[in-house]
């Protein structure tokens, strides 16, 4: 199957649109600790969708598993345990910062490390500088983080303009100290992400192998890392859980709706699986570049999260210049993703061209 990397920036696009919107069902979860919804979201997340998709597109999915390189599981695995810790902590961030400023500060990072980390490890990074189409990616990375840092700072200038009592009137635990630091750790160990899908590529050979659609081999590697995230998640929700005593939440005596939070903490576990359901499908249409993949998806995200909060009234009490500066983020981060998609396409024609 050849590369498409227009059809990959689509792909991307509208896993980045699914990523932004995931937490938005969390929002209408009453009378449940953030533990409490977050795993039973992360269930639907890292298990039950991961299965279904899997065995759904590639009936031969066991057999994968069963033969796959250990070394492509253990590595998957572990990737996806950093990478969890990551997905725990970016809920945090969302906590004290916001939808729009909490995904700007922390995928800023992943970004970042996602995308130039996995070439540099293989060695690849000077023969990618060293051509034109390589020129242009690199160029696109760059802006992609030009557009993070304009969004930072229209965080910033909220920082300095709204009152405390407006922030916290649409972000009631709202604290940009500790949602900064919070966010880069989040942004840093998210980025882990893209290391356990380079490591899952044997996984993705073998479902390729047995007949899988190209747009779907990476469903089965998926199983492998989301149980690593899985595993963090269960282990530090459990703690809090009993910790708390929040499970307590439960019960009758609670009056909570158990039956509708769960069916939003389920939506949004689902939302959350079709961010990387899209993502997967779009690496595999931008060709020899598909780490760039990393950037576009985090750009996305940027751009749809912001959006988000521009309808949740986050910025609300905010001056012209700042709104403006955030609109600019947007506008750079959209540029970015173009910038990274006529690199592939350089690369696809320069290829057929020889």
């Amino acid at each position: 199957m050849h590369s498409n990397p227009a059809l990959g920036v689509l792909l991307h696009a509208i896993g980045g649109l699914a990523a932004a919107s995931f937490y938005i069902p969390y929002k209408r979860v009453q009378k449940w600790s953030w533990e409490l919804y977050w795993i039973l979201g992360g269930i639907f997340s890292w298990v039950v969708m991961p299965w279904i998709i899997a065995a759904s597109v590639c009936p031969y999915t066991m057999n994968i598993l069963s033969s796959a390189p250990k070394s492509s599981l253990i590595w998957s695995y572990v990737f996806g345990c950093l990478w969890g810790i990551g997905g725990m902590t970016f809920g945090l961030s969302m906590r004290y910062l916001g939808v729009s400023l909490g995904y700007a500060m922390a995928l800023g990072f992943c970004a970042l490390f996602g995308t130039i980390v996995p070439p540099i490890f293989k060695g690849e990074f000077m023969e990618l500088i060293a051509k034109p189409s390589g020129l242009v990616l690199m160029l696109g990375m760059v802006v992609c983080l030009l557009g993070v840092g304009i969004s930072g700072l229209a965080g910033m200038m909220k920082e300095r303009e709204v009152s405390d009592t407006e922030k916290k009137s649409t972000i009631k635990e709202f604290s940009f100290v500790k949602g900064v630091w919070v966010a880069i750790f989040a942004g840093v160990m998210s980025a882990c992400m893209a290391f356990a899908i380079q490591a899952g590529k044997p996984m993705a050979e073998q479902a390729k192998m047995y007949g899988t659609p190209e747009l779907w081999v990476n469903s089965v590697s998926y199983i492998v890392i989301f149980a690593g995230g899985f595993t963090v998640n269960l282990i530090a929700c459990a703690y809090l859980l009993l910790k708390n005593k929040s499970w307590q939440e439960l019960s009758p005596k609670n009056a909570a709706p158990n039956a509708i939070n769960l069916l939003f903490s389920a939506l949004a576990g689902i939302t959350w699986y079709l961010q990387f359901m899209f993502y997967g499908m779009g690496t595999t249409q931008m060709g020899r570049y598909d780490f760039s993949s990393w950037t576009i998806h985090m750009a996305f995200i940027i751009v749809f999260s912001t959006l988000w909060g521009i309808l949740y009234k986050e910025w609300k009490g905010c001056s012209k210049k700042t709104f403006n500066t955030l609109l600019a983020g947007i506008y750079v981060l959209v540029g970015s993703t173009v910038l990274v998609g006529v690199g592939n396409y350089i690369d696809k024609i320069t290829k057929v061209t020889k």
